[in-house]
């Protein structure tokens, strides 16, 4: 007898038959957003097929009745012999290659009319030998009871010789426990996307074997990271990247017959990681950024990455490039289908937008019915096609919010337009202009940056650019943390006095925390800087600001010394107590030293050192020095 498996959905589900296919679809074909060892999977075109197509197909001996008894299990056997069924194929993309050259695929037949869907696992090996394995054939069905009650099933024909391994065939218990609710929570909510699905314009199974071999070549990169950013995920999130240009252009080299790799230069690199992956993997190129990494001694001489700060003009047009790239380029991103469009009718550009920019400053919102982000991405498109690029979306799959890129592959004109298209790009231009408040009178229209242009010295000396606002090559810190040591320690005395005049008491005992004062009294930008660095401390071990910065408590609008013997214990204050003990009593107690009343801990329960006495050198490891990093 079948096997069932039954979640009832949630009383508020206005339209479960609707969010039921929605589930199922995102089910068909993204299974990698819950099944995470999967890297996602290739589906034929569906069909239709008649029940006699349908026995042809499942000719297998036993086969066809195996999936007759499932579906029978809640319909008559006369209205399935004479129902319709879509029929498809999928092919599991495992993360990693667990099968050799084996393809483990799925036929799916839907049942609209009776709003169920069987599955039914197969195998098939480089001859194209089938087999299917018949005691994983399931079934998914919507289901409403007598009082109205709605219900997701799953069915299977038996339970006790159900296989698993755990990639392309999850166990039962996954798929009832993780699976099943899943499904329902989708068919609740049954929301669409803004955007569209992951890796849309890619073959996915291509995309996977190259991730899996970049992301072992460059792994090491994580352990000798001397950026203060979070090497794992800008690794990995580059090497994401990197794997989608490399794919994307081993299609275009197919396609268009290329014999050469195809050139890029990274506008606004940053780290250059990217770079020095494309370069490596054969695509000669180059990145430009404003400010240079101290990652950028680690990648050696073959990867050229240049320190200069990017203002949209002749200077930086790129004829002879094949791609311009804008990863998270920021203030450039507007800029670069322009800069592309301008190089030459064959330079292409790919951006990954992330903070809004217009041309001459911050993005300003119009629309209210749209997410910040897709209104950003419709703008940059917009910028895109009045460039005259057939534009491209996609979405990535990198560890990031931001994960929406596109792409201009192809003019949507012909050369002999590029006069027209010219003037089109400058007004569009000079409109954003206009409405940034910019003043600007040196726009050329005379179609002087056309294509065959482009080298012409710029005599007048204007540049198309003017009024763009490139980033500062020292980036400016915002808080109190580039301050001097001297001028912080003043702060913080003078602070920590002002409030001990205004005494209050204390909580326990009558140890001074200093009267409460409005934060007005010291500058509430003071106070925030105060207490972020206070929360710094505990985030940041090579770092320690002695004195009330680790003491200063801001509740209610007032600020105050805390008392660390009453206080209630935060986030914080709990990994305070989780120093290492090479960092115990390796610097003063600034109460000990500062507070008429001393420190209100014990010596023996402070972290610090009550006197030079119980002062102890740090015993922390230095950090590993910096490795060359040259594939």
């Amino acid at each position: 007898m079948p096997k069932l498996f039954h979640l009832k959905f949630p009383d508020n589900c206005s339209s479960p038959q609707k969010g039921f296919w929605s589930a199922i679809d995102v089910w068909l074909k993204k299974p990698h957003v819950i099944n995470k060892r999967l890297c996602g999977v290739k589906e034929t075109e569906s069909r239709d097929l008649s029940a006699g197509e349908l026995r042809l197909f499942l000719a297998d001996d036993g086969l066809h009745e195996a999936v007759m008894s499932l579906c029978c299990s809640r319909s008559s056997p006369t209205n399935l012999q004479n129902s319709p069924w879509s029929f498809s194929v999928r092919t599991f993309i495992p993360k990693t290659n667990c099968y050799g050259q084996n393809m483990h695929k799925e036929a799916v037949l839907k049942d609209f009319e009776r709003e169920q869907v069987t599955f039914i696992p197969f195998e098939e090996d480089v001859e194209g030998k089938v087999s299917f394995k018949k005691s994983n054939i399931h079934l998914i069905q919507l289901w409403t009871e007598a009082t109205e009650e709605w219900a997701l099933q799953l069915h299977v024909l038996t339970e006790d010789g159900w296989v698993s391994d755990g990639v392309a065939c999850p166990n039962l218990f996954w798929l009832s426990s993780e699976l099943l609710p899943k499904l329902v929570r989708w068919a609740t909510e049954s929301k669409t996307s803004e955007f569209k699905s992951t890796l849309s314009l890619l073959p996915v199974e291509k995309y996977s074997l190259v991730y899996q071999h970049l992301k072992e070549k460059y792994k090491a990169m994580v352990k000798v990271w001397p950026e203060v950013t979070d090497p794992e995920k800008f690794v990995y999130e580059d090497v994401a990247i990197a794997t989608y240009l490399l794919v994307l252009w081993a299609e275009e080299t197919a396609e268009k017959s290329l014999t050469t790799r195809q050139s890029f230069v990274d506008l606004g690199c940053g780290n250059g990681l990217l770079v020095h992956i494309l370069t490596n993997e054969g695509h000669p190129g180059k990145g430009i950024d404003v400010r240079r990494r101290r990652i950028w001694d680690m990648y050696g001489p073959q990867t050229v990455l240049q320190e200069k700060a990017i203002t949209p003009g002749e200077t930086f047009l790129f004829p002879d490039t094949d791609w311009l790239i804008g990863n998270h380029s920021d203030e450039l991103t507007p800029w670069i289908p322009v800069m592309a469009a301008r190089s030459s009718y064959s330079c292409r550009y790919f951006v990954l937008p992330c903070c809004f920019f217009d041309f001459y400053g911050k993005y300003q919102r119009r629309q209210s019915n749209k997410s910040q982000y897709k209104e950003y991405i419709d703008f940059i498109t917009e910028v895109s096609q009045v460039c005259g690029f057939n534009t491209e979306e996609d979405c990535m799959r990198i560890p990031s919010t931001k994960r929406v890129c596109l792409l201009g592959k192809s003019r949507s004109y012909q050369p002999p337009d590029e006069a027209e298209s010219e003037r089109r790009r400058t007004h569009f231009i000079q409109s954003r202009q206009a409405s940034s408040g910019v003043q600007r009178s040196d726009i050329r229209t005379d179609g002087d940056y056309c294509h065959g242009n482009t080298n012409r010295e710029d005599t007048s000396g204007s540049t198309w650019g003017a009024g763009f606002q490139p980033r500062d090559k020292v980036e400016r810190v915002r808080n109190c943390a580039a301050l001097p040591r001297d001028f912080i320690d003043k702060v913080v005395l003078q602070v920590a006095n002002a409030l001990l005049e205004r005494t209050g008491g204390g909580s326990c005992s009558d140890w001074n925390q200093g009267g409460k004062g409005q934060n007005t009294l010291f500058g509430s930008k003071l106070v925030t800087d105060l207490k972020n660095k206070y929360l710094t401390f505990y985030s940041c071990s090579a770092f320690i600001l002695i004195g009330t910065l680790l003491s200063l408590a801001v509740e209610g609008g007032v600020v105050h010394i805390r008392d660390w013997r009453d206080a209630t214990p935060s986030k914080a204050d709990r990994r305070r107590k989780q120093i290492t003990p090479g960092g115990l009593k390796t610097r003063s107690c600034w109460f000990h030293d500062h507070h008429p009343q001393g420190c209100p801990l014990q010596a023996q329960n402070c972290a610090f050192a009550h006197g030079p006495e119980e002062l102890q050198p740090s015993t922390r490891p230095l950090k590993k020095k910096m490795k060359s990093f040259v594939s």
